[in-house]
């Protein structure tokens, strides 16, 4: 019989292969409709060869779990719980390249997501054409790194409405980036299945993130969000 650790580790499996088989579907559109897709966090857009991967392990381990609860091992799921906890609690460190949660009720849909269904797949390399409207359209040169999550993303915004970004929001932001990262990692956390009450210290001891009254604060200032973002409401 399934243990409640089993019953919230095979939930939590669920939830990233549904979200990997969103994001394959993603893979082939254009960035613009990309980022418009799902309300996302900010990452690095992971490729295809990622995800494949990412969904084989997940697989893997999904059917680990579901033979230990034949055997009636009622530590195994208990194990990787701890595992998840002590990862982010002394090994982690943040960095953008991770696959972030896809889920079917965020779903926009463009009109290149559209397109982008019905596109044929090359044998060779898994990857599928671009959508046909984006036809003739060069391919947009990746933007150069920039210090911060934030201003990346406020030039990536500002470009596309055809104006410098503002000096202000680049000053602002190693500030803002860190704020916005404690809501991203208590996002995750929770998505983990983390209980509340551990988020502030978990997130404190993390690196390049704010002390922990500021991350309490943070956190209960942002709660309602981190919840939605998390699927908890």
């Amino acid at each position: 019989m399934a243990s409640p650790a089993d019953k919230r580790l095979l939930e939590l499996l669920e939830k990233w292969l549904t979200s990997l088989e969103l994001h394959s579907k993603y893979s082939s559109l254009d960035d613009d409709s990309y980022w418009k897709v799902q309300p996302w966090i900010e990452h690095q857009r992971p490729s295809r060869w990622i995800l494949d991967l990412a969904k084989q392990k997940t697989v893997a381990l999904k059917a680990q779990v579901e033979e230990r609860i034949k055997l009636g091992d009622a530590q195994f799921s208990e194990s990787l719980e701890l595992m998840i906890f002590l990862a982010n609690l002394v090994g982690a460190e943040h960095i953008e390249r991770f696959i972030p949660m896809a889920e079917t009720h965020n779903e926009r849909a463009p009109t290149a997501l559209e397109s982008a269904a019905g596109a044929p797949e090359d044998a060779a390399t898994g990857t599928r054409e671009m959508p046909k409207l984006l036809a003739g359209k060069r391919p947009q040169e990746p933007p150069p790194a920039e210090p911060t999550t934030l201003v990346a993303r406020v030039e990536r915004k500002a470009k596309a409405a055809g104006r410098a970004p503002p000096k202000t929001a680049v000053a602002a932001a190693p500030a803002e980036a860190a704020h916005e990262q404690v809501i991203a990692d208590a996002v995750r956390l929770v998505q983990w299945g983390r209980k509340w009450f551990e988020l502030p210290e978990l997130i404190a001891r993390m690196a390049g993130r704010p002390p922990l009254a500021e991350v309490r604060r943070l956190l209960k200032e942002n709660k309602s969000a981190i919840d939605k973002k998390a699927g908890k409401n």
